[in-house]
Formats: structure tokens, sequence, C-alpha cells
């Protein structure tokens, strides 16, 4: 694809020789002739005067790569995102041995599979469930009785979806994800924990995507649900009867408590816990590592243990990095004013 095609394609205004063959993608410090790059972040800016890429796909303020040819978005990621699909495409999934459905998968006589789908060996789709058309189930996938997987759906090896949860169009499941597992729930008698069945379901909306292994409980009643869009890395956690909402952003190892309610547009950073039974507002951003123990109202951007205004919870980070000079500063203030006081 030539430089040309490709800054229509993207929606960019090249500056440079549109001619040049571009046929890949790379970061900004390894990319080699052929390759488009891009530039988002300041820090490597510097990399500019060096690299060897074709072009650098950045905003109109980013001063122009002393070698290569310059791309000007005003969404440069995104840019590069579409970029990247177009000269390399999302995975291919190769068909099993022995035709779409592999004989070495187990498909119950009862169960529905659609048009286009693929299923490889020692998957498992059991009775009464339902497979959309264009899935693709790699070894050691798992769909239970009576669940549902709408269309175009991919489940990863050994990703798990159990008995009567509902999977919507176009989601991803990643190795080891599991949907559908009892919730945490027990009821502490005399001394004992006893079990209490989990008679509720998981429902996944649209275009969610799951990092690998990712655990949503199903309701204990009723439903655990995860909106349209939302993405999350991998080991993220989510209890029983919580509802995410749309397109939201869950960084690895989060863990979300049961029956807590978040709105969309999400984020929430790497490692940030919730206790149970809280509401997380539309558009809240969560720096990682923070623990929510109460409501957070919408557009609020939190960090710290317990959950506090980002700014202040900076400032304090800032004056806790010297907590030993400052209790010294102190203690030398209490004898000035006991010497003070002796004087008077």
């Amino acid at each position: 694809m030539s430089l040309d095609e490709l800054a229509k394609h993207v929606g960019a205004t090249l500056e440079g020789d549109g001619s040049v063959e571009v046929t890949g993608c790379a970061s900004i410090e390894s990319a080699g002739p052929g390759d488009v790059t891009f530039l988002t972040n300041r820090k490597y800016t510097r990399f500019l005067e060096t690299t060897d890429a074709a072009a650098v796909i950045v905003d109109s303020k980013t001063p122009p790569p002393a070698r290569a040819a310059r791309l000007i978005s005003d969404d440069p990621y995104f840019a590069f995102r579409n970029a990247t699909v177009a000269l390399h495409g999302f995975r291919k999934h190769p068909e099993p041995v022995g035709g779409p459905v592999s004989p070495l998968a187990t498909v119950h006589p009862d169960a529905r599979v659609g048009a286009g789908t693929i299923i490889h060996p020692h998957a498992v789709v059991e009775a009464g469930a339902t497979v959309g058309r264009d899935c693709v189930l790699y070894p050691g996938a798992y769909v239970g009785a009576g669940a549902s997987l709408g269309n175009e759906c991919i489940l990863f090896a050994n990703a798990v979806v159990y008995d009567r949860c509902l999977i919507g169009n176009r989601v991803m499941l990643h190795s080891g994800v599991v949907v559908g597992q009892d919730g945490f729930g027990y009821a502490t008698h005399e001394g004992v924990h006893h079990k209490i069945p989990q008679t509720g379901i998981v429902v996944i909306e649209d275009d969610v995507e799951l990092g690998a292994g990712c655990a949503i409980e199903r309701g204990s009643v009723g439903e655990t649900r995860i909106g349209r869009g939302t993405k999350f890395a991998d080991l993220v956690s989510i209890g029983h009867g919580t509802r995410i909402g749309k397109h939201c952003l869950f960084v690895s190892l989060v863990g979300v408590s049961g029956s807590v309610e978040v709105g969309n547009y999400v984020v929430l950073g790497g490692q940030v816990g919730t206790i149970g039974h809280v509401k997380i507002g539309d558009g809240v951003q969560a720096a990682g590592r923070t623990g929510i123990t109460g409501d957070v109202p919408a557009g609020a951007r939190v960090w710290g243990m317990p959950a506090i205004d980002l700014g202040r919870a900076r400032r304090n980070v800032m004056v806790a990095t010297d907590l030993y000079g400052l209790a010294r500063r102190v203690r030398k203030l209490e004898r000035e004013l006991q010497r003070m006081k002796k004087k008077d």
C-alpha cells in the first residue's frame, strides 16, 4: 500500500512522498523503511530524529520527523489502529483437521450450531446450548447446557461459559476466562459456612472482550451483566449480581465485589478494588490500586485507599514521601514551643 493510499484510508494529511510503499506497522524505536509508526507520548519525541520509519502518524502540533513522512491526524492513535488493520488485519482462525467441526469435538445432539462456526478438538457444547454463526471455539472451550452465544463470538482455548449464561454478538473470551461460575455466597450458621445455591446467570452484551483469566460470577438471584463494548484486561474478577455499564475499561487485576452498580465509560486502573453494594457513576476514572469503599459520583477522578479526589490524593502522596522529615520538624517546633512557654 502506498502512503497516499494509507493516508486516505486513515483520514490523515500526508506531508512527504506519497508513492512510498509501506507493508507494516511498528513502534517508533524499531520501525524500518517499510513501516508506519505513531507518536502520542511526548516522552518519545526524541525518536523523531532517529526513526527509520517510512512515515510517522502525529497531530498537527508535533514537529516533522527528520527522515520520514508525516501523517497528520486529529487522533493519531486511532489512525495508527486503522493503519494496523489495513496493513496487518485481525487474527486468522484456522479450521481444525477434519473440517469446520472437528470429529474430536463434543457437540450434543440437542445443541444448535450456526453456519460457518469452527469448533476445534476437545471443545464441548452441551445440551440445549446455542452457538451462533461464524463463531470460533478453540480446544478446551466449553459452552454449558442452555447457554447461548451470539454471532461471530470467539472462545479461545479453555474459555468456559457455564449453563444458561447469555453471550451477545462479537464477544471475545480469551484463554482461561470463566463466565458464570458460582458467586461467593455462604450463610454462616453455628460456625459452619453453608453454601447458598447461585440460581442467577451472567449476561454479556455485544462487542465485549475479556482478557485471559477473567472470572465473572453468576448472580445469586437475577443476573450479573457486562455492558456493550466493555473491555477487560487479564485477571479481572466480577462479583455476583454486579452490573457493569457500556464501554467501560478495566485494567488487569481489578476486583469488583458483588451487587455493585458501575456506570457507562468507567475506567478502573490496575488493581482497583471495591467493596460490595456501591454505585460508581458514569465516566468515573480510578487510578491504579484505588480502594473504592463508598459511592463515587459521575465524572469523578479518584485515587487512594479509601478513594478520594485525584488532586487531593496526589498532594497527600507528596507529603507522605518524607513523613520522617515532617515528624522531625514537628518535634523541633514542639521543643521550641516548650522553651518559649518556659521563658514566659
